[in-house]
């Protein structure tokens, strides 16, 4: 029996050495850094960094109306921040759709539906950042 526990730890430190070896060898797929960039991204455009540096209220009560958008374009809410991330990555979405579309040209059927879900994904988007930026701005 302590045959088998010597010879147990002398391959456990031989595969540990050699998931080290892999771990410390291996490099991040471009699937994983475009997808990290791409949240950097839409966490920039949102106001992420405003956010996190000037730590505005979440939303605010004037006792009648409960407003999450910020009633001007000199500050801004968290829910503003949480709003606008949410609308960029639907728009993202939509021009992935666009992408897989082209990529399923020859199943014509799968490639209209995500054509479809596309160009609604972007114009949903477009039209909720338009008309909360002219809701800012009135």
């Amino acid at each position: 029996m302590s045959g088998k526990i010597k010879k147990t730890s002398g391959e456990l430190s031989f595969s540990l050495s050699r998931w080290f070896r892999k771990a410390s060898t291996n490099t991040p797929t471009l699937t994983i850094i475009t997808l990290a960039g791409l949240a950097f991204a839409i966490f920039l455009f949102g106001g992420g960094l405003y956010t996190l540096i000037n730590q505005p209220i979440g939303a605010f009560y004037t006792g009648t109306t409960f407003y999450f958008l910020y009633p001007g374009i000199s500050e801004q809410f968290v829910a503003d921040t949480i709003v606008s991330a949410m609308l960029y990555s639907m728009g993202f979405l939509g021009l992935l759709a666009f992408y897989q579309a082209a990529k399923n040209a020859n199943k014509p059927r799968q490639a209209y539906m995500l054509l479809v879900v596309g160009v609604t994904f972007v114009l949903l988007s477009y039209i909720f950042l338009e008309t909360a930026i002219l809701f800012k701005m009135s």
